[in-house]
């Protein structure tokens, strides 16, 4: 009986064990520590070495012991879509600050131009304010 229970256990946990040596990209980027250069770095092992268990991770660059129990439980982050959230919120964040400093550098270079327009613009006011006067 008690063999037969843990053979059913055994099962149902290779059933949703996650296979390295075949997993997409995304599916790897569940695995909580992983992320896009992580998963594609064990895609690139993989072309030329075989995975085939959680512990041949270890041989992977840039991957430790920590990420490697991590598979070995099946603990995964907390959704597929925070990761893309991330990444898209560096990404936009890198996106904003280019502009921004983009923005920096046209102003520099416009405020001289509007100061003088402005200087212009007063000095043309005051010339005429001065003639209503005189009228």
């Amino acid at each position: 009986m008690k063999k037969l229970f843990l053979m059913f256990i055994i099962s149902v946990v290779s059933l949703f064990a996650l296979n390295f040596q075949t997993a997409s990209k995304d599916e790897l980027m569940q695995i909580k520590g992983i992320g896009e250069k992580k998963a594609a770095a064990i895609i690139k092992y993989r072309k030329k070495h075989k995975i085939k268990s959680a512990d041949d991770l270890k041989n992977v660059p840039g991957i430790g012991k920590e990420i490697v129990n991590n598979a070995k439980k099946g603990i995964k982050n907390k959704s597929p879509k925070s990761v893309k959230k991330k990444a898209n919120k560096t990404t936009k964040q890198k996106d904003s600050k280019k502009t921004k400093q983009k923005v920096k550098k046209t102003d520099k270079n416009s405020k001289k131009s509007t100061k003088t327009k402005v200087k212009k613009k007063t000095a043309q006011k005051t010339k005429k304010e001065k003639q209503k006067v005189k009228n």
